[in-house]
């Protein structure tokens, strides 16, 4: 049997989730994940779209923040966490109806976004939780500059996205869910998969690239 008639193991969640803030990694990670489990991804902003486009601003105003106030992505980087984390809670119970649905209908899912917030962990039920986390500004700008090279280096949002990384790592632990180190990326997939509770496989759909994410 070759690589490409290889039958793929369900795995035992139904629901994975990998939060962290911005430019951790979590792209390219549920992108390898997905292939190695044929699971379809559902990322946090297309809730977030999905929300924006039939509501209006009286009605969760906190969702339509940064389009109702674009210039508060310029304030001080606490300013902006702070907001982001009023973003996320909103954002929870929307979060959780996805998750629900997805284990009620029992149809794996990966589920990804900067949005995600640590629940109590549950290590062997149909929900598994993972967060990354980079504490290095210069590495999280470096990612930043990989992904988008015409916005030149972006260090305020690098250091807006360690704190709010750093916060919700500190919520995570808090709630007994485990934190992943993004690098090193080429086993990235296969640390996020053991900390799921998982089990590790070393060949190349578990890389992120050769020592470049996608975040």
């Amino acid at each position: 049997m070759n690589g490409a008639d290889e039958v793929k193991r369900l795995p035992d969640w139904r629901v994975l989730v990998v939060g962290g803030a911005s430019g951790m990694g979590k792209t390219g990670v549920v992108r390898a994940l997905a292939r190695r489990y044929d699971v379809p991804v559902v990322e946090v902003d297309d809730i977030v779209e999905a929300l924006l486009a039939v509501t209006l601003p009286e009605h969760l105003p906190d969702v339509h923040f940064w389009r109702t106030h674009p210039e508060a992505a310029h304030r001080t980087p606490e300013s902006v966490v702070e907001r982001q984390i009023a973003i996320a809670r909103t954002l929870e119970p929307a979060i959780e109806a996805v998750v629900a649905n997805h284990v009620g209908t029992d149809t794996p899912v990966i589920l990804e976004g900067d949005y995600v917030l640590p629940a109590p962990a549950t290590p062997d039920g149909a929900v598994r939780t993972v967060f990354l986390h980079e504490d290095d500004e210069q590495q999280v700008t470096a990612n930043y500059l990989r992904r988008e090279p015409e916005a030149g280096p972006q260090r305020h949002r690098a250091r807006v996205s360690v704190l709010y990384g750093g916060w919700l790592a500190a919520q995570a632990r808090a709630a007994e869910v485990p934190v992943v180190a993004p690098r090193p990326w080429e086993d990235l997939a296969d640390r996020v998969a053991v900390a799921a509770g998982g089990t590790a496989r070393h060949d190349a759909s578990s890389s992120t690239g050769r020592g470049s994410p996608l975040i």
